[in-house]
């Protein structure tokens, strides 16, 4: 799942105030030996990352190239910064190092007035990983792919995709848009179609048509890094190629801060509900625009069968008030005309209406927009195993986890960002090593935490709600927390996360870790 911008959390503000010394921990216990080096990061990357700094929402893409041992020998990325504006950054180069247990650094340098980006990073395979930005100049993370860049031409860009973008709009209100849309493998967008939730104008705009665009390749960096440009439905998007299957999306106009991906749609898509029948998993997170104005974070799933969704369950954090709820019913729709596009609402005897629009990229897996009323929110959709057990899930994980603190005592509340690597015995036990930024914390602690031990319990009981809670250890300055969460395990055994503690509204997902 791609990484949950959560707008509209907190006073952006604090952040200037609270990383004006930074500090890390580290911790000397080692690292589970599971082989990775150097040597598994080797290619060319794409990369993209969201959070927060001093002028609020903060979001890039980018790529870098990983010559197998410890040197980046190039990189760019693209940033929007809701204080400084859009700009294009390359590197001239960087170094990074990786642990036996797949973390390690990663340092892009020599950019523009000597800038560099400073991350921290957990390998979930040699194709890929997640990230969090660890130079105490913003609060973000994210995710990189590895690029074909054999695939770097407009010809690649060829069938039809599915794609979201989120973030915020020129007022600084919470936007998620969703979509469709057609290449022609000829540099041509032929039209689609889309669904836009502004925060602006509370309630979802009706769904309408895609205009014609074309796609253009960068002629500096397009060959080379695989970026290139695009205008959709009036929004200027720059992208980087991972492949022909998948573009990284970054709004470079002034007229939003958006980020996401499109997916080529493979497969057959279902045009009737009978042939959308599955169990899904489902997460989204976003901000109230009626009422609170509080971060909401949501998981659940439910069996989708001939048009009715029967046993739904759903766990709300709603700034910090945690609700279960279900087992619920409902309904869910399909377009005939083969675009993916789909609609599922259900009602709850105590909570009222949840409504939700997808677009399939596979016939089990779907971008995602909520539009339940006074709600903007994105998010993922997909397919669930035929059967979850603790056991089946045994194994190394990699994960990263988004959201915000509430405000409390010694607490001034701002977004946290966690990446990291666990194993998971049969039994349901975690143990692994987190690393993570968190500036809302005490006075007396730093808000960057390097090689934390966590330990943890996961008890699945099936494809519904399941419990789930991890603990920070308290080593070098590092906050002790426990941390505890509502789990649903999706396809491929990753697991969609929200918390469900009142001192956090924080969203993520757990993702199975391959041999190196």
């Amino acid at each position: 799942m791609k990484h949950l911008i959560l707008p509209l959390a907190i006073c952006l503000g604090a952040l200037a105030a609270a990383c004006g010394g930074s500090s890390s921990s580290t911790t000397t216990t080692p690292p589970p030996a599971l082989g990775f080096t150097n040597a598994d990061l080797n290619g060319q990357y794409a990369f993209e990352m969201s959070g927060s700094n001093g002028n609020g929402l903060i979001a890039r893409v980018g790529s870098f190239t990983a010559n197998g041992s410890g040197t980046i020998t190039a990189a760019v990325e693209d940033v929007n910064d809701a204080g400084v504006g859009f700009s294009t950054v390359q590197f001239t180069g960087g170094t990074y190092s990786i642990g036996s247990d797949g973390r390690g650094t990663l340092t892009l340098t020599g950019g523009a007035l000597g800038g560099a980006l400073g991350l921290n990073i957990a390998l979930s395979s040699k194709t890929g990983g997640v990230a969090v930005q660890t130079d105490g100049n913003a609060v973000s993370s994210g995710s990189f792919d590895l690029q074909s860049a054999n695939s770097f031409s407009l010809t690649a860009i060829s069938g039809q995709y599915a794609f979201d973008l989120s973030g915020q709009d020129a007022n600084g209100a919470p936007l998620a848009v969703v979509g469709e849309f057609a290449a022609n493998s000829g540099g041509g967008l032929t039209g689609g179609t889309v669904d836009v939730n502004d925060g602006s104008n509370p309630g979802p705009s009706p769904t309408a048509p895609i205009p014609a665009a074309a796609f253009m390749l960068d002629p500096t960096f397009g060959t080379s890094n695989g970026r290139g440009t695009v205008t959709i439905n009036g929004q200027a998007v720059v992208f980087y190629m991972v492949d022909g299957t998948r573009l990284r999306f970054l709004e470079e106009d002034t007229t939003a801060i958006t980020v996401g991906d499109a997916f080529l749609q493979t497969g057959t898509i279902p045009t009737q509900v009978a042939n959308l029948n599955a169990n899904f998993a489902f997460i989204s997170a976003g901000a109230a625009v009626l009422g609170n104005l509080g971060t909401i974070a949501r998981a659940g799933s439910g069996a989708f069968n001939a048009g009715a969704v029967s046993n739904i369950f759903l766990d709300d954090n709603n700034a910090g008030n945690h609700t279960s709820r279900g087992p619920d019913s409902g309904t869910y729709t399909i377009d005939a005309a083969g675009s993916g596009r789909g609609t599922f609402m259900f009602t709850d005897s105590s909570a009222g209406t949840f409504s939700y629009i997808f677009y399939l990229f596979s016939p089990t897996q779907a971008v995602l927009l909520e539009i339940s009323n006074g709600l903007v929110g994105s998010g993922s959709m997909s397919a669930q195993p035929s059967s979850v057990s603790t056991a089946a899930l045994a194994g190394n994980y990699v994960f990263n986890w988004s959201g915000v603190t509430i405000p409390s005592a010694g607490n001034i509340g701002f977004e946290e960002d966690f990446i990291g690597q666990y194993a998971q015995a049969s039994a349901g036990s975690l143990a692994g090593t987190s690393d993570f930024t968190e500036p809302g914390s005490t006075s007396s602690r730093g808000p960057i935490f390097i090689g934390v031990p966590l330990s943890g319990t996961f008890n699945a009981t099936g494809t519904g709600r399941n419990t789930y809670q991890v603990t920070v250890s308290p080593g070098n300055g590092a906050p002790s927390s426990t941390i505890h969460f509502a789990a649903y395990v999706a396809a491929g055994n990753t697991i969609y996360v929200v918390t469900t503690d009142s001192n956090r509204v924080t969203a993520g997902s757990v993702t199975p870790q391959g041999a190196p």
